[in-house]
């Protein structure tokens, strides 16, 4: 991804050898998180709500029958490949009945939140501060659908 002209003299370090200056983000997208999310989104966008969610680096596909997994796992694996991007192996899991992912359990049966976080609700120790409360009602306010 190519840095903005004006922002090129910002990447700027010296050694030894000399003054050096990005003129693409270094180290790839791992240091970009909202310039992956994008990207992500925008190679996905047909999909996205369909079949595919995305959120950073984490793809989750699914199927509402179960003769859609394959076809949508081929056609996520094909748009990732066409773009030049890649799944690590170790990191994937497939054919799973039920998922934690950002807080919540997906199953057949719909989507939960993790019983860990209701836990962290349950046992969360009294707020002594504005700030607390506020994480707090935060926290319980999102969750207070499922509880």
């Amino acid at each position: 991804m190519r840095i903005k002209r004006e922002d090129v003299p910002k990447t700027a370090f010296r050694m030894r050898y000399g003054h050096y200056e990005f003129l693409v983000l270094p180290f790839g997208l791992t240091n970009a998180p909202v310039y992956f999310m994008d990207l992500m989104n925008r190679v996905f966008d047909t999909y996205l709500d369909k079949f595919v969610v995305v959120f950073v680096d984490d793809i989750l596909v699914y199927s509402k029958t179960r003769e859609d997994p394959m076809e949508h796992l081929r056609t996520v694996l094909k748009t990732l490949a066409d773009h030049k991007l890649y799944a690590k192996l170790k990191k994937c899991d497939f054919w799973m009945e039920k998922v934690h992912f950002l807080g919540h359990v997906i199953s057949a049966e719909g989507i939960a939140v993790d019983p860990a976080k209701i836990a962290a609700v349950v046992e969360w120790s009294r707020p002594t501060n504005i700030t607390e409360v506020r994480s707090f009602l935060g926290m319980a306010g999102y969750y207070q659908r499922f509880v």
